[in-house]
């Protein structure tokens, strides 16, 4: 257990990157293997329905592996007889270490009274519980299924949330436990019973208290993080405030995070299994949806980067790009990359890059076009478009 109250923010950036396997080198041949540790040490991956890149589940893994191969995540997510992981809210919708499922059930208990989830999806359940048990009944009878099969619940309004409301029941289920996903097609979740998904010595396993998994999940969250503030503890896995607040304390008196300060945040929690490595040599860009920059404010304190995704800001005020991603250079942040995939054309177009202000672009420009290179290869694009100015030190 770590003896120091205090430590520097170098030392802090030093234990968050290493935390999450970013101090370590990359395989030469990624294997299902190295997917898993990354699963296991990460926990979970975040889903996200936003592809101008790549699926955000599938980055966290090339920002640590490098070129891997993207259809061993799809075995390890939904292979039928040896599946590694379940699909859940967790951070946001994610992909979940299977052998966490029980610490989740809680959270489905609570959302099937209609607490914790999306007011309109509660109120549904409410409204249309016979409806809901219909659609549960035509799953058991013929799953797996996708919510357009659907025999019953008529046909959404063409947008993202203009859900049909079999799909409503369907969503409904699935917060509480009643569904999960079976595969996916494409990016459509195709969903069954948990008994025909989840293998039974899962599903047999005892359901903790409420008050033990949401332990056990900050337990994690500590883990996975290596130093965090409350804040970032319960957002990892998005416990409600009044819940972290409860269990933090109990964990600090058990030991399980230690208190301790940093300067210019606080106050933090220590992982009292942290490494704090002498240097980091990382190299790697990372989503919007990477464990690294979730809690935006932690991202500000550890790294001086003020950091905030533009998918929703009107394109005429973006500030850096649609789809920036930050690149980490060593132990700091030191540009972030506003990228897309032109798959038709097979060509990665990088829109702009932007330094940061005490960054010279001739120091990071090597170890960026060779991460850019990495990346077009990964992603099977023959060409990288850079933007002007920056073609020759690119080298692309």
């Amino acid at each position: 257990m770590p003896s120091r109250t205090h430590i520097t923010r170098a030392q802090a950036r030093r234990i968050a990157l290493a935390a999450q396997g970013l101090h370590e080198g990359r395989p030469n041949a990624a294997t299902k293997r190295h997917v898993s540790r990354v699963l296991q040490r990460s926990h979970l991956l975040q889903i996200d329905s936003v592809n101008v890149l790549v699926r955000a589940h599938y980055m966290p893994l090339f920002s640590r592996l490098g070129s891997y191969d993207r259809g061993l995540l799809e075995k390890t997510a939904y292979h039928p007889k040896k599946r590694e992981a379940f699909e859940y809210w967790g951070h946001e919708a994610s992909l979940i270490r299977l052998d966490l499922q029980p610490l989740f059930r809680w959270r489905m208990e609570r959302a099937a009274r209609g607490e914790g989830t999306y007011g309109g999806l509660a109120r549904f359940g409410r409204e249309k519980r016979a409806f809901i048990e219909e659609v549960r009944r035509e799953i058991e009878a013929r799953g797996p299924i996708g919510a357009g099969e659907l025999s019953i619940g008529g046909k959404g309004q063409g947008s993202w949330w203009g859900w049909s409301d079999g799909k409503r029941a369907l969503e409904w289920l699935f917060w509480a436990g009643q569904v999960t996903t079976a595969t996916r097609r494409g990016f459509e979740r195709v969903y069954d019973l948990p008994e025909r998904v989840l293998p039974s010595e899962i599903l047999n396993m005892p359901t903790p208290s409420a008050e033990e998994a949401q332990r056990e999940l900050l337990r994690l969250s500590i883990r996975a993080l290596g130093i965090a503030s409350e804040r970032c503890l319960r957002d990892y896995f998005r416990l409600e405030p009044q819940d972290a607040k409860a269990r933090i304390p109990e964990l600090v008196e058990a030991g399980d995070l230690i208190p301790i300060t940093v300067e210019g945040w606080g106050p933090v929690y220590l992982d009292p299994q942290a490494k704090i490595p002498r240097r980091v040599e990382a190299r790697a860009l990372v989503s919007p949806f990477d464990p690294i920059v979730w809690e935006r404010t932690r991202t500000e304190r550890l790294f001086d980067f003020r950091y905030r995704i533009e998918i929703y800001t009107p394109a005429e005020k973006r500030e850096f790009g649609y789809y920036c991603l930050p690149f980490v250079l060593g132990e700091r942040i030191v540009a972030r990359v506003d990228l897309k995939a032109d798959r038709a054309a097979g060509n990665l177009i990088v829109h702009s890059i932007h330094p940061e202000a005490s960054v010279a672009p001739e120091e990071i420009a090597p170890a960026l076009g060779d991460e850019l290179r990495l990346m077009a290869e990964w992603l099977n694009l023959g060409s990288i478009t850079a933007p002007k100015g920056w073609r020759k030190p690119l080298q692309v």
